[in-house]
């Protein structure tokens, strides 16, 4: 699959390596995509992928992963929020300190076309380079929309060592914010270390 990834930090670049290993195209997507440290980033995944504009990442892409800070969502959207129409979106940014901290609707208005996910928000970007902790898998809680994309996303997931766990369509993204305020509260109110997951645990009725 071709993706496009938006944002260079540690959740980008680690996703990014990732699906790059899986066998998967990557296109960083930067507004000066010759800077010094996006050579820094593609070494950093092994100069896997390569880093273009935004724009060209965009039109290349068939997956998007939106993995800027939250506060810059609104002015990506006024700038290529069309050039979303058609893809599959994953909504990896939090809002910090504000009431909704996902960007699922103004996504939704800028670009009513796309099929949309709340993926990647509610874990530290460790849990995606090692996602097995004590021997045990991690776990992925996410909401969007049902059909072929969900099952291509549940891919993405599974290709990072993950096990992808499908809560619900949109309207369940509250569920999803509410395990990133959990993973927050545990991590840095209760200073529990960033080494931290969830698991879901099931049992068949006999």
């Amino acid at each position: 699959m071709n993706i496009a990834i938006l944002g260079s930090g540690n959740i980008g670049g680690t996703l990014g390596k990732k699906w790059a290993a899986a066998g998967h195209s990557i296109s960083f997507g930067a507004r000066q995509p010759t800077a010094a440290k996006y050579q820094l980033l593609l070494a950093g995944v092994g100069g896997i992928g390569r880093v273009v504009t935004i724009a060209e990442a965009l039109a290349a892409s068939e997956a998007v992963l939106l993995a800027i800070p939250g506060a810059a969502v609104a002015g990506l959207l006024a700038e290529h929020g069309p050039a979303l129409n058609g893809k599959i979106i994953l909504d990896a940014t939090n809002r910090v300190g504000q009431a909704e901290i996902n960007s699922l609707a103004a996504i939704a208005a800028a670009a009513p076309e796309a099929s949309l996910y709340r993926a990647f928000s509610t874990l530290g970007w460790e849990n995606f380079e090692t996602p097995r902790i004590g021997g045990e898998q991690v776990d992925l809680f996410f909401c969007g929309d049902d059909g072929a994309a969900r099952a291509a996303v549940e891919t993405l997931i599974t290709d990072i060592g993950l096990r992808p766990v499908y809560v619900g369509g949109r309207e369940q993204v509250g569920v999803i914010d509410g395990l990133t305020r959990l993973w927050f509260a545990l991590v840095f109110g209760q200073q529990r270390g960033r080494r931290l997951a969830f698991k879901m645990l099931t049992e068949q009725p006999a």
